[in-house]
């Protein structure tokens, strides 16, 4: 027979022993659940371990240049006070040597040539120094971070106008023509329909192409760049993206609802044809909002990584990703609030709830029924663990496999489903999966 046990990592939990009808449905089995494992988690922390190594780094370079800049100063004032001695010393020079030269008419002509060599001579090694003070800098680790900066700032300003073209689109592609249909005789939608499809993407727009004619314009005077002033008018206007998420779900039901309608289906995949789209269907476009929030977040967090703690712009900037994070949270807190309440309409099982809310954001894969086979330990059946199995025959189980969950269920007789009160919800996290090949 094809069977397997998962073993858990910590003590007091015995290892589940389960079977399948045939080797490759154990062989998917196995692998999904492979999947499913701690790997995961580990992967995240070395993602986030890296990041913080990275800043770690950049804290340090930054601390060596804020001394290095610390030394110059101080040897810069060092070399003003001793200059400043020396035009004291050259002033009351000339002021003994005034007279003498006021009773000369006219100046030896090779003092005047021994002067104008002196001044090249001063040109030249003042050119000189100020060369290795800029080659210096160049090579410098703030130089370094200044030159990240401007080039996160340039992939922003790219990645907005891409946007602005993708909200065109959905807007003179799809909004604008779908309400001259909805305004004809035989409308294939309505202008309800349209207005709770596309809500207010078109202020969007609208909004998007402002900031990236401001972006636009910050480009055009670097290399000072200053966007803070930028973000604090986006910021006040961003409930419309709140308007817009809480509608996503809502949109794209009642696209799918007036796609039932075959004229209108029709007439969308007219739309859906133009080059403009690339291929691409209204849904997509209709999900790249729900996107551009998090990136902004993305992309203040880079910029902020190479920004000095006294930059101008930091405390602006640092405003500006709570705003937008505190606006990200809520967000996520409406989509899952909405998501738990759908979970427990379909499900209508109290049991099943608690367990479903902690795995909304994850879709289930290969669920389906497994066989449980009784333990055998030095020639006697143990105690099952799960449900009240008997001791002698095996039992069909409903299970579901999530990315860091495994429920096992029983069917009733009626089709539902009911969650075993002991070892029901098992988490894959200290797992630990063995396979035994052996005909015995």
């Amino acid at each position: 027979q094809h069977y397997f046990t998962v073993l858990f990592g910590h003590e007091g939990q015995k290892p589940l022993e389960l079977r399948c009808e045939d080797e490759v449905d154990g062989d998917e089995w196995v692998e999904a659940i492979h999947q499913a494992s701690y790997s995961d988690i580990l992967i995240e922390r070395e993602v986030l371990m890296q990041k913080y190594i990275h800043l770690v780094q950049i804290v340090e370079t930054e601390k060596v240049a804020a001394n290095q800049l610390r030394h110059q100063l101080e040897d810069q004032d060092t070399e003003i006070e001793r200059l400043k001695s020396e035009i004291v010393a050259l002033n009351k020079t000339k002021e003994k040597m005034r007279p003498y030269q006021g009773n000369q008419e006219d100046e030896d002509p090779d003092i005047k040539k021994i002067k104008k060599v002196q001044s090249f001579m001063r040109g030249w090694l003042c050119r000189r120094k100020w060369k290795t003070i800029v080659q210096d800098y160049i090579c410098s680790p703030h130089a370094e971070s200044m030159r990240k900066r401007n080039q996160i700032v340039f992939n922003m300003v790219e990645a907005e106008s891409e946007y602005v073209h993708q909200l065109y689109v959905l807007v003179n592609c799809f909004l604008r023509p779908l309400r001259m249909a909805a305004s004809s005789k035989k409308p294939p939608i309505s202008h309800d329909d349209v207005s709770s499809i596309f809500l207010n993407s078109e202020t969007i727009m609208f909004l998007h192409e402002i900031f990236h004619q401001g972006l636009k314009a910050r480009i055009a005077n670097w290399p000072t760049l200053i966007l803070a002033d930028l973000f604090d008018i986006l910021l006040p206007m961003l409930n419309i993206y709140q308007e817009f998420v809480r509608n996503h779900q809502y949109s794209l039901q009642v696209l799918a609802n007036c796609k039932q309608n075959r004229d209108f289906d029709k007439l969308l995949k007219q739309y859906e044809a133009n080059p403009a789209c690339e291929g691409r269907m209204l849904e997509t476009f209709l999900t790249y909002p729900m996107f551009q929030i998090p990136r902004y977040i993305i992309t203040l967090h880079e910029l902020l990584a190479h920004t000095p703690h006294e930059h101008v712009e930091r405390k602006s900037l640092e405003f500006a990703k709570s705003k937008l994070e505190e606006l990200s949270r809520n967000v996520l807190h409406f989509h899952l609030s909405c998501t738990r309440a759908h979970t427990q309409t379909l499900f209508h099982q109290k049991e099943l709830f608690h367990v479903l809310s902690i795995l909304l954001d994850f879709a289930p894969s290969l669920p389906g029924s497994l066989i449980q086979v009784p333990s055998v330990e030095r020639g006697k059946l143990s105690k099952v663990r799960l449900g009240s199995l008997s001791l002698k025959k095996e039992g069909e189980r409903q299970c579901f496999l999530f990315t860091k969950h495994f429920l096992i269920c029983t069917r009733s007789s009626g089709g539902k489903l009911h969650l075993l009160k002991t070892g029901g919800v098992l988490s894959l996290i200290e797992c630990t999966l063995v396979e035994e090949t052996e005909a015995s």
